[in-house]
């Protein structure tokens, strides 16, 4: 079949490279001049890996395990709320992988075709008709296909004009900074995989390991108005932060303003109503777009990816939309449970006042074999 993926991030290179490898003649479409990805690390849960492995794009991923003995959700000080046997939870999910964002985007898009890739081509809409989908770019029909896969992210267009009726995306009123750098010598383990949250403010400091020699770290915290510039924002943080663990702040001023990355944390105002309509399949953040404190999102379009693979392989024509709706089932209910589960997740960890101290102390009163087994579950999809 002739199948037309849009929007060549990890998710749509991944379903791209399934789909060429089954047969299917696939055109990846990219509005940007070349295929590419910024960023900074990334981490693939054991079941973002698991849907690699069915892809056959696993090979890129292997030996960029995280490695630490302990993970730990800790106060602002470090002082430990939830410590867990990072090696005896990991036994029981499999463990995640924590790679340079534009490493892995290279490993994913190797086996590509150049043929197959077209940069510089928006696509602005999808006109589908009982015998295909007519691909439309710049106010012109560029190709015909027999299905379409919508990896257009986070603010996708095709997704607003699938489902005009959706509200699409909500502001979390929360913004993310993210940064990487050469990990300090001399570093203290303890804190190498945690996450550290303030009652006082509501703030989140993360940190994990990029291999050996890297260091991954983010921040989460209220956002009044538009987001600043890198400058600014990493101010903002130094200032919020300036009395926590001294770990913190050493690692935010030792990262360029030009190396740091600020967002707007934001994520579906509520599920669609399907992942499928038609000869159109959505994937990755255009179909479920969440908060990222799952550290899920890539993980979950690995498994679209693997999934749409899957079931469309041997696929005709006249079979596209049934396949989809397939596609649908499986997917939707999944993806979207994690979704809310991440939504849970971000409300937890950014409480403050009285509902802070409160889950603060109960966090402390947690065994540690529960806990262990409570870190399995939010790394388990």
């Amino acid at each position: 079949m002739r199948i037309v993926v849009v929007g060549a991030g990890l998710g749509g290179v991944a379903a791209a490279v399934g789909l060429h490898r089954t047969g299917h003649e696939v055109t990846l479409f990219e509005r940007a001049a070349e295929l590419r990805e910024a960023g900074t690390g990334i981490v693939v849960m054991p079941n973002g890996l698991r849907a690699l492995d069915a892809l056959g794009l696993a090979e890129g991923v292997r030996g960029h395990d995280i490695q630490a003995v302990e993970w730990g959700l800790r106060d602002w000080l470090g002082r430990p709320l939830l410590v867990t046997d990072l090696v005896q939870a990991l036994e029981a999910v499999g463990t995640p992988a924590m790679i340079d964002r534009a490493e892995l985007h290279r490993a994913l898009r190797a086996p590509l075709p150049p043929g197959l890739v077209r940069t510089a081509t928006p696509v602005e809409r999808l006109e589908p008709d009982l015998t295909g989908v007519t691909v439309i770019s710049d106010g012109e029909p560029v190709t015909r296909a027999d299905a379409v896969i919508a990896a257009d992210g986070i603010g996708s267009k095709l997704r607003a004009r699938l489902f005009p009726g959706h509200p699409g995306l909500r502001r979390t009123g929360r913004m993310d900074l993210r940064g990487m750098l050469p990990r300090p010598p001399g570093m203290a383990p303890d804190l190498l995989v945690s996450q550290l949250v303030d009652r006082r403010s509501g703030a989140m400091f993360g940190l994990f390991p990029v291999g050996e020699d890297r260091l991954y770290w983010f921040t989460d915290s209220l956002l009044d108005g538009p987001p600043p510039g890198a400058d600014e924002a990493r101010r903002q943080m130094l200032s919020l932060m300036a009395d926590w663990h001294p770990l913190v702040t050493a690692l935010i001023e030792a990262t360029p303003p030009a190396d740091i990355y600020v967002d707007p944390i934001a994520c579906l105002a509520e599920p669609l109503p399907s992942f499928a309509t038609g000869r159109i399949a959505l994937l990755g953040d255009a179909a479920h777009a969440m908060s990222p404190d799952l550290g899920q999102g890539a993980s979950q379009a690995f498994e679209d990816a693997a999934a749409l693979t899957r079931h469309l392989v041997g696929a005709e024509p006249a079979d596209v939309t049934q396949r989809l709706l397939r596609y649908d089932a499986e997917r939707r209910p999944s993806a979207n449970r994690i979704m809310l589960a991440a939504s849970r997740q971000s409300r937890l960890t950014s409480q403050t006042g009285v509902a802070a101290w409160l889950r603060d102390t109960l966090l402390r009163a947690v065994p540690s074999r529960l806990a262990t087994r409570q870190l399995a579950a939010l790394w388990h999809a």
